[in-house]
């Protein structure tokens, strides 16, 4: 590097800047996060130079503490931004007009689920063309351990990191809630899907299945409260509405598959 180079490299340093975006690059290193005292040694300054920048970092929500802990590591917030949530919108535009479809040939409602800052957020919502509809609120937070999305999104994450990305998703005491669930969670993983009544409302039942990104994950869920009608006399209808959720949802995964190639 040339001394004019050196110069205009230097020449608008801001030290504080540098100690933030130097603590984020050594946290996307580690799958696992860091300490305090470990990011202190690997970055080789003292322990007051950093502390109220990794204070800050966690208040804006770039860095999450693990379990509440004295572990830190990086949020997905650093990806939403560098991207501009483009898989999210890719997932919804493909698949808003085929949960409208979904909706007004069954007369049920959907919605789409994306994991995020310890919870699932709803990003789309569909209704049936009728006198009055059922259906769940966009933008609406769910408990990821109580709702059919929630624990269709924790059931398709591979085992050996699944802790390691609720860790990600800003979820505390992982492992725990998971080990908890683990008999219902395997049971989901061994049909393909979720089916159980609503913890909202008596007499919804919640069929949810899961949207796999490339690396095998779960990174969505698609779940239909299903509701009966009195005047729909077709036989199987929750049978039919299952299926046509599950082909649905393995649509949009193969669209997801093949946009990454």
């Amino acid at each position: 590097m040339t001394a004019e180079n050196v110069t205009s490299a230097d020449r608008y340093r801001a030290p504080a800047l540098d100690k933030g975006l130097d603590i984020l690059e050594v946290l996307a290193k580690q799958a696992r996060g860091l300490t305090r005292a470990e990011i202190v040694k690997e970055l080789g300054l003292s322990p007051s130079q950093i502390y109220r920048m990794l204070e800050r970092l966690v208040v804006r929500g770039y860095v999450t503490r693990l379990d509440g802990g004295d572990r830190y590591a990086l949020t997905m917030k650093l990806f939403l931004l560098a991207t501009g949530h483009p898989p999210v919108r890719r997932l919804i535009a493909q698949a808003q007009p085929l949960m409208d479809d979904f909706s007004r040939e069954l007369r049920q409602s959907c919605h789409l689920v994306v994991p995020e800052h310890a919870c699932g957020i709803i990003v789309a919502q569909a209704s049936p063309v009728d006198h009055w509809e059922f259906r769940a609120r966009v933008g609406a937070q769910l408990d990821l351990f109580s709702t059919g999305s929630g624990m269709t999104l924790l059931a398709f994450q591979q085992p050996d990191r699944v802790v390691d990305t609720l860790g990600n998703w800003g979820v505390a005491d992982a492992s725990e809630r998971i080990a908890q669930r683990q008999p219902e969670l395997a049971q989901v993983r061994d049909l393909g899907y979720r089916v159980g009544p609503s913890a909202q409302a008596v007499g919804v039942t919640d069929l949810s299945a899961p949207i796999f990104g490339p690396n095998g994950d779960a990174i969505a869920a698609l779940t239909c409260a299903y509701i009966e009608h009195p005047d729909d006399t077709r036989a199987d209808l929750r049978d039919a509405t299952l299926a046509r959720l599950l082909r649905l949802a393995q649509e949009l995964s193969l669209h997801l598959s093949y946009a990454q190639r």
